[in-house]
């Protein structure tokens, strides 16, 4: 089986070839930070225009990396949703037009599902159903992976994700963008105990995370404090957030065979660390992809096309790209910004 993978749902641009048997034949990927750093954040007209003009050149370039030829692939997966749905189209539309002209299948993947999904292409052995903290720039959540298109939501967000602070925090104290890395760059240099901040929801019954409190603390005390220190205990307030609820999530996750984080800021050292202890104290395994399969790509819109082609889910030419698209549309509503995830 080989895949053609699309991602564009955000900033970044991304072509892959993978295989059933998790070959990444090819990947290439285009990023948008330098058109985006002035504005301090992602501009969805921009991204959207950058894409169109990205994305025919990373597809050449991985058939050619790859030695094949859109004939030589069994499907073409691209991202459906959610996201900035100018850039989502984009992808989408590509990937419509390749498997039209091509008679090949078309698998609109979410792009949630591409990231709960890439640690199995990284590690063989994981096997479902396991516990998958999914925490990224758009999106904060725990979910039950119980098999290929099956999810249930123990968690989410009732505000912010955990990346927005990042990106937020890292605006704030003039630190760059993008705002996760130069977030955890700053705190290696700080005191992580320097500066009183909240813990939204610490050790509340309630299951759900919250981060606008958090971010709102950080602006008031900025000047305060050096950055490294702001920097470094706005990074230990969000680990112990994720622990705490991911703890809590642990005792409702049964059957669970591994603790597992995906998502762009599960490229966060402190993150991982922190996670794999917990993982440790409750007797699972802990699972992490590699850094570069953490932040967007192509190679996990390819492999959850191909989990979901052997799995006998395609789709119609007439798919609609989605701006919101939640793994678990069953989940019960909750307050606040909640309600969209």
């Amino acid at each position: 089986m080989l895949i053609l993978g699309l991602e564009s749902s955000c900033d970044e641009t991304a072509a892959a070839l993978v295989t059933g048997d998790r070959q990444v034949l090819a990947h290439r990927l285009a990023g948008q930070e330098a058109a985006h750093r002035p504005y301090g954040g992602v501009v969805p007209e921009i991204a959207a225009r950058a894409h169109v003009e990205a994305l025919e050149p990373l597809i050449a370039a991985a058939l050619a990396d790859a030695g094949v030829t859109l004939a030589d692939v069994d499907a073409v997966a691209a991202t459906a949703g959610p996201g900035l749905i100018g850039g989502v189209m984009v992808g989408l539309v590509t990937g419509k037009a390749l498997a039209h002209a091509a008679g090949k299948p078309l698998i609109a993947v979410n792009h949630l599902e591409g990231h709960a999904l890439s640690p199995r292409l990284s590690d063989p052995d994981l096997e479902f159903p396991y516990l998958l903290l999914l925490v990224s720039g758009g999106h904060c959540q725990l979910l039950l992976v119980e098999d290929v298109n099956r999810y249930r939501r123990l968690a989410t967000t009732i505000d912010d994700a955990a990346g927005e602070a990042f990106d937020k925090t890292a605006k704030l104290l003039g630190l760059g963008f993008p705002g996760g890395p130069a977030v955890e760059r700053a705190a290696l240099l700080g005191n992580p105990k320097a500066v009183p901040l909240p813990r939204p929801l610490l050790r509340s019954p309630e299951p759900h995370f919250s981060f606008a409190g958090l971010k709102a603390a950080v602006a008031r005390i900025v000047g305060d404090y050096s950055p490294e220190d702001i920097a470094a205990s706005f990074q230990a307030a969000v680990v112990d957030c994720l622990v705490d609820r991911t703890t809590r999530a642990i005792a409702r996750a049964d059957g669970a065979t591994a603790l597992v984080v995906a998502g762009g800021v599960a490229a966060n050292s402190a993150v991982r660390t922190a996670l794999a202890a917990l993982a440790t104290a409750h007797g699972l395994r802990f699972v992490a992809p590699p850094l570069w399969l953490c932040t967007d790509n192509a190679a996990m819109i390819a492999w959850a096309g191909a989990e979901r082609f052997a799995a006998g889910l395609t789709d119609a030419l007439d798919v609609a790209a989605r701006p919101r698209w939640p793994l678990d549309p069953t989940a019960e509503a909750v307050r606040g910004a909640g309600v969209k995830g």
